[in-house]
């Protein structure tokens, strides 16, 4: 089992950066792929991106890719999301997960648990 704790959220004006941290409890961090979903305001939670266990692989929406680099560092158990020219749509609250379910694609939902409380991301003009 893991537990995720999502932080680095806050108020960021258009064109700005953020980093997002993730820190994991549980001695199998490592084993893990882990990704980022995020659920704008009256929306459903969505994929932005995820990483292989070993970091050598990763995956993003479409909508992110050129702006948002996911990484990890599996001796500190954290994992990072490092978010660059945020647009207004971007607001959302963040949230970190560990995928749990291989027969589910790297995207859905479905394969990812030990969701954390998520971290909010508020983009102003």
């Amino acid at each position: 089992q893991v537990h995720v704790v999502e932080s680095g959220g806050g108020l960021v004006q258009a064109g700005g950066s953020l980093r997002l941290s993730c820190a994991a409890s549980g001695r199998t961090f490592s084993s893990y792929t882990m990704a980022w979903f995020r659920q704008p305001p009256g929306k459903e939670r969505e994929f932005v991106a995820a990483i292989s266990w070993s970091g050598d692989s990763t995956y993003y929406a479409d909508s992110v890719k050129g702006r948002f680099t996911i990484s990890r560092d599996n001796a500190k158990n954290t994992v990072y999301l490092q978010i660059n020219n945020l647009k207004l749509e971007d607001t959302a609250v963040y949230f970190c997960a560990t995928r749990t379910k291989v027969i589910y694609g790297i995207r859905d939902r479905m394969a990812y648990d030990y969701w954390g409380q998520g971290t909010q991301v508020t983009v102003s003009s």
